[in-house]
């Protein structure tokens, strides 16, 4: 029995208003798709604090989607580490000079827009170059002037909504030392990357000189984790583990030399690259990878007619069927594809950051 048919019949007016405004668009699938999710939702006993988060998460997406969408072109770094990490401290001026050599390159740098590294971060970027990704916290957690009143600082509702826009938009990950946020932080990063959840990126741990910070953490994974056969052994070329900002720079640039991204068609993975390699290259590649490869081989490819390639339909291609397990593997293919000598374009040798 409806106790309120007038507050129902009033809502279902309101909501037929809405649906004769939704565009025509080539993407209708997916916006049909997502009413009769909202519609199914409704149909539930559902208290209103989970409606909350509904609406919350929504708000939090569409914030994020509009922020982010001049940008898409752009490749940006995001970088974690520690709010309380003192402005005179090593860590703070490593994190702040490296962030200057990204936006000198012409790269854009996302931070949680707090203090500590967060500000060094932005404050090294500059607030043309810089996103802010803001989160209130009952303590330690406002943006910093580096960011505040930018057009690019979001405010999210959910840490879940706002790991979501760090991941996504990212191109490479920069982490300093920090507490249990950057410790989460790099740890789901880490599981995002091994698990081929995200396409496959430069990660890079940055530490003081001659600090152990990751260096302690490194050995924990390997006498815990690879040790213990929890992870693979090659589970470590995913990442980057430097106290050198010039290493830290090259495993960034250099990983956007000849490898520009990559998608799967079906189960095909399209690696998209930058420069066309050799037959014999290519020969080389089937040697010493077949272990990853679950049938076929790796093959040159033109663009797949299936693929959404964003602006990349004059890059050449590598195609094949890749165990979608092995993804330390997939990162040590990837390094050796950026060292082949291939001739890249001048546009792209000098500017890895444009995509």
């Amino acid at each position: 029995m409806n106790l309120y048919p007038d507050r129902t019949d009033s809502l279902a007016n309101e909501i037929q208003d809405l649906i004769k405004q939704i565009p025509n668009t080539e993407r209708g699938d997916w916006i049909k798709q997502a009413i009769q999710v909202l519609i199914r939702l409704a149909q539930q006993e559902f208290e209103t604090a989970d409606w909350r988060i509904v609406g919350k998460a929504l708000q939090d997406l569409e914030k994020g989607f509009n922020v982010f969408h001049p940008y898409r072109h752009t490749r940006k770094v995001t970088i974690f580490g520690s709010a309380r990490m003192a402005p005179d401290s090593e860590e703070y001026a490593m994190a702040r000079e490296f962030s200057q050599y990204l936006a000198q390159q012409g790269f854009m740098v996302m931070t949680g827009a707090g203090s500590g590294i967060m500000a060094a971060g932005n404050e090294g970027a500059g607030r043309d170059n810089s996103f802010g990704l803001n989160i209130q916290l009952p303590f330690e957690q406002g943006s910093n002037p580096y960011i505040q009143d930018d057009d690019k600082l979001i405010d999210f509702q959910y840490f879940f909504t706002r790991k979501l826009f760090f991941i996504r938009e990212c191109d490479a990950i920069a982490l300093f030392p920090g507490g249990y946020g950057t410790q989460d932080e790099a740890f789901e990063c880490l599981t995002l990357c091994q698990t081929g959840k995200h396409s496959p990126i430069p990660l890079v741990l940055i530490d003081k000189p001659e600090g152990q910070y990751w260096k302690a953490w490194d050995r924990y994974i390997r006498q815990h984790l690879i040790k213990n056969g929890l992870v693979s052994p090659d589970d470590d070329c995913i990442y980057t583990i430097t106290d050198d900002l010039n290493v830290a720079y090259e495993a960034i640039n250099n990983f956007y030399r000849v490898y520009h991204s990559s998608c799967y068609v079906d189960n095909l993975f399209v690696m998209r690259l930058n420069g066309e390699p050799s037959d014999y290259q290519v020969a080389w590649l089937n040697q010493e990878f077949s272990d990853i490869i679950v049938k076929g081989e790796i093959e040159k490819s033109t663009p797949l007619h299936e693929e959404n390639g964003n602006g990349t339909n004059d890059l050449p291609r590598l195609v094949f069927y890749f165990n979608q397990r092995d993804l330390g593997r997939l990162y040590k293919l990837i390094r050796r594809i950026n060292n082949f000598r291939i001739s890249i374009p001048q546009r792209i040798e000098t500017h890895p950051e444009r995509k």
